[in-house]
C-alpha cells in the first residue's frame, strides 16, 4: 500500500465509533514477545469477526486516538543478533503474510501491522493461541466458548473435503466400494433399505452430500475413489501400517490408498491380534480374549480418517508394535482434551472435514463425533484392559492415540472387576496411575476421596484398602515404603561398622525404597535423608563432598541407636 493508502486507511480505523477487537493502538510498546501475542490475538480476532485483516498501530494513544508519532522503527529492531521480523515469523504457526509499513500520518510517524485473518486454524505464537476480549489480550484456551466459535467460523471459511473436484466423475468411483457404502447406508437407515438399492450412484452419493450440481467432492474422492483417481487431488491420500519389533526395527509395511472406505478390513487382516488370558476373581478358569477390540480398532482408524488435516500432506500411520497399535494423524485435536469429551459425554461443536465426517457418520464408520471416543474408553474398560493413551501435540500439529494390547497391572484389572460402579473420570484417572502418568491435584483428589490411591504425588500407588480387598498388601508395602526412622536405624547400624562412602549406603538402601520411585528419586532420598541426619548432628561426612564423601557415625547417633536398643 502506499502513504496515501495507509493515510485512508488509518482514518478508517480512527473514524470507526465502535472499539473492534481486530485494532489496537500502541504508542511506543515494541516488546517482540508482546508483538508476537498481539499477531496471534488479531489474526483470530479477525477471523472470528469475518475482517480479512486485523491491525495493530502505533504512535496513536490507546482510549483517546490522539496521535502522539512513535519512535517504533520495525525495519531495523532486533532480537539479539536476529532481525523482529524474522523472530516473529519463527515462533508463529501456521506462518503468517503479515507486514510491518511506517509512514507520516498528520505530520508524525506512524507504524501499521497489518496481520491476515487466520485460516483454516488458529494462529499461535509460541505454541499458545491469543484472542482479543474487548481490548485485553488473552490465551484462546481460557476462553472456550470464543474457542469453539472461532472454529466453526474457520471450517465455515473452507471444508478442505467438501471442495469440488470438477475433472472427475462417476467413472473414478470404485464399484464395490460403493456395493460396500450402499450396504452400510441401508443398514444405518432401515427405513429407507428398500430405496437405496434402487438408487444408481450418481443418487447415491447427492444422499450421501458428497457432490454438488452433478460435481464429486474431494470426499467423495477419498471415501468411494478408484486408487488412480487420487491424480485428482492435491496430495495422493494414504494410509500406512508398520509393522516394528520391540528395538522398533521395521519388520513389514504396506501402503493403503483409495478408496479409504475399504482399508479398514484391511488392515485388520494384517494386525496381528493375539490372545490375552487373565483370570476373574472366584474363579479358577481363565478368560480369554484378543488383544485388540475390532471396533475400538475400527473407531481409531476411522477417527484419524476423519480427522486428519490433508492440506499438510501426511499421511494417517499406523505403527503396530509387539504390544500396542499406535494411530496417528496430522491435525489439531479439536475438543481440546480427552477429559473434556469423557467428562461432559457432548460431542464437540467442530469438525475439521464436515462433508468427509458426515458422510462417515451416515455410513456407519464413526459414531457422531466424540461420542465414539467416549465408547473407545467404555470398550476398553469392559474388557478390563488399559485406557487408550491420547497424546495431542500442539506445536507439531499431530494426533497419536495407542491401544494396548497386554494387562499392565493385575491390581488395575482387579479394581475393574472389583468396583464396577467407578465412573469413567474415576477409571481414567486410575489408569494414568497404573501407568505412572503424571495426573492433577483435582484428579488425586477424586481418587482419594473413593479411597482408591494413596502416597505423595507424583508417587502414587493404589491405596491399602484397594490392595487389602485384592490380596496385594506385600505389592503395597513395597509402593508405599516405610517409615523415615527404619531407614534411619539401617544408615546408623552401617557406620556401626566403620566409615563408609554414600555409594555403600545407597547399595543397602535403594532396594528398601518404594518401587514407585524412579532410581534417580531413591538415590535423592537417600541424599536427602543423609544430609538431615548430618544436620541433628547423628552423623558427619568428612571435608570432601557429594558421591564421594565418607560418612561416619557421630556420638548422638551411638545414643540413638542405645536407645532403640532400650526399646
Amino acid at each position: 500500500m502506499n502513504p496515501g493508502e495507509l493515510t485512508l486507511l488509518l482514518d478508517r480505523l480512527l473514524a470507526a465509533s465502535d472499539e473492534h477487537e481486530w485494532v489496537e493502538f500502541k504508542h511506543n510498546n515494541d516488546e517482540p514477545h508482546a508483538i508476537g501475542e498481539y499477531l496471534s490475538a488479531l489474526a483470530n480476532a479477525a477471523a472470528l469477526d469475518g475482517e480479512p485483516f486485523g491491525y495493530l498501530v502505533w504512535g496513536i494513544q490507546n482510549g483517546s486516538r490522539q496521535v502522539l508519532g512513535t519512535t517504533f522503527k520495525p525495519a531495523s529492531a532486533k532480537v539479539g543478533a536476529q532481525l523482529l521480523d524474522l523472530w516473529l515469523h519463527q515462533y508463529l504457526r501456521p506462518k503468517l503474510d503479515f507486514r510491518f509499513d511506517t509512514f507520516d500520518y498528520r505530520g508524525l510517524p506512524v507504524v501499521l501491522l497489518r496481520v491476515p485473518a487466520a485460516v483454516g486454524q488458529p494462529v499461535s505464537f509460541h505454541e499458545v493461541e491469543y484472542i482479543r476480549i474487548h481490548s485485553a489480550k488473552v490465551k484462546l484456551a481460557s476462553h472456550p466458548d470464543k474457542e469453539a466459535r472461532l472454529w466453526a467460523r474457520l471450517n465455515q471459511r473452507g471444508d478442505w473435503s467438501a471442495e469440488l473436484v470438477g475433472v472427475a466423475t462417476l467413472a473414478d468411483l470404485d464399484p464395490g466400494a460403493l456395493a460396500d457404502g450402499r450396504q452400510r447406508y441401508a443398514e444405518k437407515n432401515a427405513h429407507l433399505a428398500g430405496e437405496v438399492a434402487g438408487w444408481d450412484d450418481a443418487t447415491f452419493i447427492s444422499k450421501l452430500k458428497l457432490s454438488r450440481g452433478g460435481q464429486l467432492t474431494r470426499a467423495a474422492l477419498l471415501l468411494f475413489g478408484r486408487d488412480e483417481a487420487a491424480q485428482h487431488l492435491p496430495l495422493p491420500p494414504q494410509v500406512s501400517w508398520v509393522l516394528k519389533d520391540v528395538e522398533g526395527t521395521a519388520l513389514d509395511y504396506h501402503h493403503f490408498g483409495l478408496p479409504l472406505l475399504r482399508v479398514p478390513d484391511a488392515l485388520l487382516a494384517r494386525v496381528r491380534n493375539l490372545t490375552v488370558r487373565y483370570l476373574r476373581p472366584g474363579t479358577l478358569f481363565p478368560t480369554e480374549v484378543p488383544q485388540y477390540d475390532g471396533w475400538v480398532i475400527r473407531e481409531a482408524l476411522h477417527n484419524a480418517i476423519a480427522h486428519q488435516d490433508y492440506g499438510l500432506s501426511a499421511r494417517v500411520n499406523v505403527v503396530e508394535l509387539p504390544e500396542q497399535l499406535v494411530f496417528s494423524n496430522t491435525g489439531r485435536f479439536l475438543p481440546g482434551t480427552v477429559q473434556q469429551l469423557l467428562a461432559t459425554d457432548r460431542s464437540p461443536e467442530q469438525y475439521r472435514n464436515p462433508c468427509l465426517a458426515q458422510a462417515m457418520v451416515a455410513l456407519k464408520m464413526i459414531d457422531t463425533i466424540g461420542s465414539g471416543i467416549r465408547r473407545m474408553y467404555i470398550e476398553q474398560r469392559k474388557r478390563f484392559f488399559p485406557m487408550p493413551d491420547y497424546l495431542i501435540d500442539a506445536a507439531q500439529q499431530r494426533v497419536e492415540v495407542r491401544l494396548t494390547g497386554r494387562i499392565l497391572d493385575e491390581r488395575y484389572t482387579q479394581v475393574l472387576m472389583q468396583q464396577p460402579e467407578l465412573s469413567l473420570m474415576d477409571v481414567f484417572r486410575l489408569d494414568k496411575v497404573q501407568k505412572r502418568q503424571p495426573i492433577t491435584a483435582d484428579e488425586a483428589r477424586a481418587l482419594r476421596v473413593r479411597k482408591l490411591i494413596e502416597g505423595r504425588s507424583p508417587n502414587l500407588h493404589v491405596s491399602a484398602g484397594v490392595a487389602d480387598a485384592l490380596g496385594q498388601q506385600a505389592q503395597y508395602l513395597l509402593d508405599k515404603g516405610f517409615e523415615k526412622d527404619f531407614y534411619l536405624m539401617w544408615v546408623l547400624k552401617r557406620l556401626r561398622m566403620g566409615d563408609c562412602k554414600r555409594a555403600e549406603l545407597e547399595r543397602l538402601l535403594l532396594g528398601k525404597l518404594p518401587d514407585v520411585l524412579s532410581a534417580e528419586q531413591k538415590r535423592n532420598k537417600v541424599k536427602n535423608l543423609l544430609a538431615e541426619m548430618s544436620r541433628k548432628a547423628l552423623i558427619t561426612a568428612d571435608a570432601k563432598r557429594g558421591p564421594g564423601a565418607v560418612w561416619r557415625l557421630l556420638p548422638a547417633g551411638l545414643d540413638r541407636l542405645a536407645a532403640e536398643a532400650g526399646a
